[in-house]
């Protein structure tokens, strides 16, 4: 988009992936008065309700993913883990992808993203590729590891431990990154964004805090508590990988804070991400937003943090399973500075992501004490 006028209603905007990521992506759309088109395999998907058209459908299905992108003007995800053959084959027939289907081959695969970091001089752990769980007695003197799934590996899924030879037994058998175990201070995020005219953007630097048994974001903390030297190489490293992957869209840069006070890459992810979900409410531009604006090469909004805030996720509580219950729900909304995200989604399991909390407040300090509140008086549950 190059003139001063805009198309609105005019552009067909197709999600692949109709989960909450989409659903908050549609949100922000409505206010652009963009028209937006979902395909998920889950006819009861979040986004079912609020986009203009939903197609149940298998997004890593070529023909699927073909049919539906036929008609779109722009496309883009909410999961990295779609079918990029026909992502590819549509760019080749003019339709603008974004993130473009090499970027998401690229990143689909954890060993060609270490690959990457590597020949770009990115800094991230040290690591070895293998093929198969029999080659692992080969690398006994390369252990503590994490082995992680080359492909198809998400929240926790996909990545295993291995701190000595017994636990080769117990090892995936598929074509895996082993990454050497790191001694970390704490996990840190920065997101950044480029548009098509490669104008980039970026976040202020967030903590991350895991619930180490779902080994899944817990809270998250903005701003990070870092030195200005550690903030500083942060933002430059994400920088850097957006530029290098000459991506369009929005990037989650998730990385390790050392021991030593070194940054180290962990992974990344082309798409909005859980580590932005309190730029809704604690920045000036949520990130939602953001990558509207950089998939229609839109000038990036502004990203200076409004309020420190403290996010948590909810997640469904151990032993039950059923039709959620929010117990809790108005005593917390009662809190000051408490703003609830529920995702639309139905059923409740053990550690399902079921929504969110961002929680803002004068001081870190706070909103911290606040979210831990919430964290303890909003569960969710079931009647089974």
């Amino acid at each position: 988009m190059k003139s001063n006028s805009y198309r609105g209603s005019h552009i067909k905007l197709g999600i692949l992936g109709g989960g909450q990521l989409g659903r908050m992506l549609i949100q922000k759309a409505i206010d652009f008065n963009i028209a937006t088109y979902v395909m998920d395999p889950d006819k009861d998907a979040p986004c079912k309700e609020l986009c203009n058209e939903f197609t149940t459908g298998n997004f890593k299905n070529f023909e699927e993913v073909m049919a539906f992108g036929a008609s779109m003007d722009v496309i883009t995800v909410e999961i990295e883990h779609v079918n990029v053959d026909a992502l590819d084959e549509l760019e080749r027939m003019g339709k603008l992808v974004f993130p473009q289907s090499r970027v998401l081959r690229l990143i689909q695969d954890k060993g060609l993203q270490k690959e990457f970091y590597r020949i770009n001089s990115i800094p991230t752990a040290e690591f070895r590729l293998i093929q198969r769980q029999d080659e692992l007695p080969a690398y006994k003197d390369f252990l503590p590891v994490m082995q992680k799934m080359r492909r198809s590996g998400y929240d926790g899924k996909g990545v295993k431990a291995l701190r000595d030879e017994r636990d080769f037994e117990s090892a995936f058998n598929e074509p895996s990154v082993l990454e050497k175990l790191i001694d970390f201070e704490k996990e840190i995020a920065v997101i950044v964004s480029r548009n098509s005219d490669g104008v980039v953007c970026h976040y202020p630097v967030v903590d991350l805090e895991f619930n180490a048994e779902a080994n899944l974001v817990e809270f998250l903390y903005s701003p990070a508590t870092l030195t200005l030297e550690q903030e500083q190489k942060a933002i430059a490293i994400a920088r850097r990988v957006i530029e290098k992957l000459e991506m369009v869209g929005i990037l989650a840069v998730e990385m390790f804070v050392t021991k030593s006070g070194e940054i180290l890459v962990n992974e990344v992810a082309p798409r909005p991400h859980n580590s932005g979900h309190q730029t809704i409410e604690g920045n000036v531009t949520s990130q939602y937003e953001q990558h509207l604006r950089a998939i229609f090469n839109l000038a990036p909004g502004e990203t200076t943090i409004t309020r420190p805030s403290v996010m948590v996720n909810l997640l469904g509580e151990k032993g039950y399973t059923g039709d959620a219950i929010y117990e809790g729900f108005n005593q917390a909304m009662a809190m000051p500075g408490v703003h609830i995200h529920l995702y639309g989604k139905k059923i409740t399991k053990p550690f399902r992501k079921m929504g969110h909390v961002t929680v803002t407040a004068d001081t870190l300090s706070v909103a911290t004490e606040n979210a831990k509140r919430v964290k303890d008086i909003l569960r969710v549950t079931s009647d089974k």
